[in-house]
């Protein structure tokens, strides 16, 4: 069973109709891209996936649980909106970290935050707490920021800002990893290391979905392809068949200008 289905998704800014009837499943472990020119929906169909906007119509599906139905949203109260939304974690373009924590701090507040609501929060407090740093500091590790662990945003490289990133949305265990862009921000030079850490993350069979235009990588890190186009998916199929041999025009003349 597929671990996200995304069911005719509709989202329009004023007269502006920006995705038009989206439709496309997951399975687990798998990684998922989806490729298109600026303005093809690409990103607003992610924010409506994280919640950062919300679908017109629509159905959302994370590991058999309904996550947005844009008949019943509405009767969803906030606690079960946000359960619902921890899901999930998205990766920003900006790293969006907060500049007053370190990074440290940056990793382990959200799932401080969540250990709060708790019933054995006040009795087991210090253990509770100390348990989450440990795995901030696991997850750091693996992003070889071991030794940044007192630094603060401004301290840090694009680079190792964007790892902090990636570790924070991984923090709270979300069934599925999203990346917006996540290269976009960064110097040529620090590109490579961000792909890295994503292309270890697929062999660990993390499953995720990535906005990209970096062709290359994600004809070599994709189980499967979405190719977006004016607000439709216009092509969408396992990463070597689109790559190798698309079979519209569109999607050929796309790729052409990444030759």
């Amino acid at each position: 069973m597929a671990i996200l289905e995304v069911q005719n998704i509709h989202k329009s800014f004023g007269r502006t109709e920006v995705l038009k009837g989206i439709s496309f499943s997951l399975e687990k472990g798998n990684v998922l891209s989806i490729i298109g020119s600026s303005g093809s929906g690409k990103t607003t169909l992610l924010r409506c996936i994280n919640f950062l906007e919300t679908a017109d119509t629509g159905r959302i599906t994370v590991d058999g649980d309904v996550i947005f139905d844009s008949d019943t949203q509405a009767k969803l109260s906030p606690r079960e909106k946000r359960d619902k939304q921890l899901k999930i974690g998205l990766v920003f373009q900006q790293f969006n970290l907060f500049p007053q924590y370190n990074v440290l701090d940056n990793v382990t507040l959200a799932p401080r935050l969540r250990a709060k609501e708790r019933e054995d929060y006040k009795k087991n407090k210090k253990q509770i707490n100390a348990e989450i740093e440990e795995k901030a500091k696991a997850l750091l590790e693996k992003m070889g920021l071991s030794d940044k662990l007192q630094n603060y945003p401004c301290e840090l490289s694009g680079g190792q800002q964007q790892r902090v990133s990636i570790a924070r949305a991984m923090a709270l265990e979300p069934k599925i990893l999203f990346f917006d862009e996540p290269t976009s921000a960064l110097d040529p030079e620090l590109t490579g290391e961000i792909l890295k850490v994503i292309r270890e993350l697929a062999e660990e069979h993390m499953t995720m979905v990535i906005v990209t235009h970096e062709m290359n990588f994600a004809k070599d890190v994709s189980d499967h392809i979405v190719f977006m186009d004016h607000g439709v998916i216009a092509e969408e199929g396992r990463a070597e068949d689109l790559f190798n041999n698309p079979q519209s025009e569109r999607l050929k003349a796309f790729l052409n200008n990444y030759d």
